[in-house]
């Protein structure tokens, strides 16, 4: 496959020291190129780039992707020199970029440093820490079953709307106390922000969604995460409730339906999942989402900060107040902790790898995320453990942001519906 486009649109300002690898054409992510094999794309990156990528997020938004893991990992835990404020950087960018709606900021942990990060964390931390572990596998069955039964004796389904998508929509909608009709506009906002093709208008709808969630919660409270960030004693206002939604429904509801398929791809495609003859699987769940978490993570590159003055890194001037995106795809298949060339290979037991980030935005769900996807697909490999790939060619969503695909059809015999003991 042919590399990726480049350009040579927003190199970098900074004059000190000789030409750098910022001065060089930038590698379009928003290219269907680059959607299609990113892996391609970051071997390279690599070749030609090292550890630091100059980059355009979309078309006159430059930016620098990170893909050398101990890079990431210093860049993470400094948030004095790399913080995530982007309120600089954004009055650069035009209201309608297709990824401004991803990188505004909003007062949410996520976007800010100091107290101003602590007081967000906090509340968020209380809020997500007040969901019962002990509950989720019943809860995700409860979902499940009616969902599998739905398509369980037509011998095929698409597991992305009719499975993953809906389940970890309304598994969310239960923890964060959301009626339904809240909930799809709330998956449709935030599906357009990510794919970078509506993005303000997936804005408008999210944001409209989650602020009638929070006058519903304010008024009528329950064992909820919106209940608990509406009367946490850091008295947010809804503006600041919303933003802290917006970061749960994000990395909840993109990470994890997307953890689910590339999972599930993974396992009916490698014949190290299939069934043995005596002990079921030869690899577990937990094994297939710690390698696809390592070589294809759901959130691919995200973590983004802004460094607050020019600054060099790896030999390479990093301009002020411009995007450093890092990629958790590129970072957990860097050569210098992989031990190889080539891409992918088997992490089984190892999570040492970035997909929930690190330092402190690492995430703070990611108990309840990998419960919640671990117990979705054992559900569904209990019904139908047969499944097989369809024959419909795979596409991914467009956005540099998720590895997601469109959709996954499988086919499997038909089976009577799933009983609940």
């Amino acid at each position: 496959m042919a590399a990726p486009h480049t350009t040579g649109t927003g190199a970098c300002p900074v004059q000190h020291g000789p030409l750098t690898e910022a001065d060089a054409p930038r590698v379009q992510m928003y290219t269907k190129e680059f959607v299609t094999d990113p892996h391609h794309a970051y071997r390279e990156m690599r070749s030609k780039h090292g550890s630091l990528v100059p980059i355009e997020l979309a078309p006159g938004v430059p930016a620098t992707l990170v893909i050398g893991y101990q890079t990431a990992v210093r860049i993470l835990s400094d948030p004095d020199h790399f913080p995530a404020d982007p309120r600089t950087w954004q009055k650069t960018i035009p209201d309608d970029s297709p990824v401004r709606p991803m990188m505004e900021w909003y007062p949410a942990a996520r976007y800010n440093t100091g107290l101003a990060h602590d007081r967000y964390r906090h509340a968020s931390v209380d809020a997500i820490d007040g969901i019962d572990l002990f509950d989720v596998p019943t809860t995700v069955e409860q979902i499940a079953v009616p969902l599998i039964n739905a398509f369980c004796a037509d011998g095929s389904a698409d597991l992305v709307t009719q499975y993953a998508f809906p389940l970890v929509l309304e598994v969310l909608n239960q923890m964060v106390g959301c009626p339904a009709e809240i909930g799809e506009r709330v998956a449709t906002g935030m599906a357009a922000r990510f794919d970078t093709v509506r993005g303000p208008e997936g804005m408008k709808m999210l944001k409209d969604a989650l602020m009638q969630l929070i006058r519903l919660k304010r008024q009528h409270p329950g064992d909820d995460v919106t209940s608990r960030l509406a009367h946490h004693s850091t008295e947010l206002d809804d503006i600041e409730i919303f933003a802290q939604l917006m970061s749960f429904y994000g990395a909840g509801f993109e990470a994890q339906r997307n953890l689910i398929t590339n999972a599930v791809l993974l396992m009916i495609t490698d014949d190290r999942f299939r069934f043995g003859d005596v002990l079921g699987r030869n690899l577990s769940t937990t094994d297939a989402l710690d390698e696809v978490l390592f070589n294809d993570p759901p959130m691919a590159n995200f973590c983004t900060t802004y460094p607050r003055q020019p600054i060099m890194v790896d030999g390479v001037w990093l301009p002020a107040d411009q995007p450093v995106v890092i990629s958790l795809a590129g970072c957990n298949n860097d050569p210098q902790i992989r031990g190889t060339d080539e891409p992918g290979g088997s992490r089984i037991g190892n999570r040492s790898h970035l997909a929930w980030s690190a330092g402190p935005h690492a995430c703070p769900a990611k108990s309840v995320a990998y419960m919640t996807v671990q117990n979705a697909i054992d559900q569904l490999f209990d019904a139908l453990p047969e499944i097989q790939l369809g024959k419909a060619e795979l596409q991914w969503r467009p956005g540099p942001f998720h590895r997601a695909l469109m959709a996954l059809p499988v086919v499997f015999p038909k089976s009577a519906p799933v009983r609940v003991i």
